[in-house]
């Protein structure tokens, strides 16, 4: 009888484990899926535009990429001649992308 109990829960404990790789894996799936590819800058919002236009008025645009969820990701070429990669959503608010 001993033994039933132990394998049972042997069995159970088992189980729990296979279920977290198997969350764990589906992870790394989203995550790939939210790659930001390169787009034309004609596909930015006007709110996306005008944010732009607030805080980088002198900048110019020097690459615009969007991820599945309808962010993007852009690249700003400030007067000094140096680049700042920033990223705003598809409303015009800004954020900072999570690892």
């Amino acid at each position: 009888m001993k033994k039933y109990i132990f394998l049972l829960l042997f069995s159970v404990m088992f189980s729990n484990i296979t279920m977290g790789n198997t969350i764990k894996k589906t992870n790394v799936i989203t995550a790939v899926k939210d790659e930001y590819k390169k787009v034309d800058s004609s596909e930015l919002t006007p709110a996306v535009v005008e944010q732009i236009l607030k805080e980088y008025p002198t900048s110019k645009l020097g690459g615009v990429y969007k991820n599945s969820r309808g962010q993007f990701k852009l690249i700003m070429v400030l007067q000094s001649g140096s680049r700042r990669t920033v990223y705003i959503d598809q409303y015009g608010r800004w954020f900072t992308p999570q690892r």
